[in-house]
Order: C-alpha cells, then sequence, then structure tokens
C-alpha cells in the first residue's frame, strides 16, 4: 500500500461507508520522522501525549499515533492511524467520543507495555481508565 492513499473507508463507530478519504499506509522507506513529515503535508499531526498530564503517546520515532479531523456533507469525520516501524493502520470515527476512546485504547497499550512513559498506576483494562487519563492535554490542539 502507498504511504498515502484516497479510497473508500467504513468508520468504526457508526459502520457508515465514505468515498474519497485520505488513509495512511505502510511507510518502510525512512524513519518515523520522515513519516511525520510526510503526513503534516496532508493535514495528518503526530500527537506527542496524552492524558490530563500529557504522559508520552508512543515511542517516537519507532512508535506514533497520528489524528486528523475533518468532515465531509454529513458531519466531522476523525481519522487515527498508528505507526510501528513503518507499519501503519487507520482508523475512522464519526463521533469525537469514540476516536477519544481509540487513542486511549493506544496509551493504554503503550503505557503498560512500557513503551511509553505513562501514568504510574494503570488499571488491568484500558475501558477501566479514569476519566482523566482518557483526554488530550490541555497544551495538545494537534487533531484532538
Amino acid at each position: 500500500m502507498n504511504a498515502i492513499t484516497t479510497t473508500t473507508v467504513t468508520t468504526e463507530d457508526t459502520g457508515e461507508t465514505i468515498d474519497g478519504v485520505t488513509v495512511l499506509g505502510d511507510y518502510h522507506m525512512n524513519d518515523g520522522y520522515d513519516w511525520m513529515g510526510l503526513i503534516s503535508e496532508h493535514g495528518w499531526a503526530v500527537m506527542p501525549s496524552w492524558g490530563s498530564e500529557g504522559w508520552d503517546l508512543g515511542q517516537w520515532p519507532y512508535v506514533m499515533v497520528a489524528g486528523i479531523r475533518t468532515a465531509d456533507e454529513i458531519g466531522n469525520l476523525f481519522g487515527l492511524a498508528t505507526y510501528c516501524e513503518g507499519d501503519v493502520k487507520t482508523t475512522f470515527y464519526r463521533t469525537k467520543a469514540r476516536y477519544w476512546d481509540a487513542i486511549s485504547e493506544q496509551a493504554f497499550l503503550h503505557w503498560k507495555n512500557g513503551q511509553a512513559h505513562g501514568p504510574a498506576e494503570l488499571p488491568e483494562a484500558a475501558a477501566e481508565l479514569p476519566s482523566r487519563y482518557r483526554i488530550p492535554p490541555v497544551f495538545q490542539t494537534a487533531a484532538a
């Protein structure tokens, strides 16, 4: 798959099929910093942190989480891309709440596995994260 394509997607939360969406794909040409620069040209932004205290969201340049907020004729559309050493998965959500849940799940995964600096006390599952761990930090505006 190309690093940037335009294709049809199905939203994860509402099951809608949407045509002509910019999707991020695998990127094995250079490193994560180059991927970050490339996707920014298409409106995507890598999110450095998550949660009320701004804990790390990934381990740059090997693991990154990127997002985009766009819209179609129906309303807002939120994209989430995870980058892990060139392997990229992209998902889309119609609602901000489900988008934030998906980011929180990624943050939890990285924190729990020691791939990123996170809160000291974590529950057993992402669904049990306290609300302060499930929001963007107040200083972060990119794609959240």
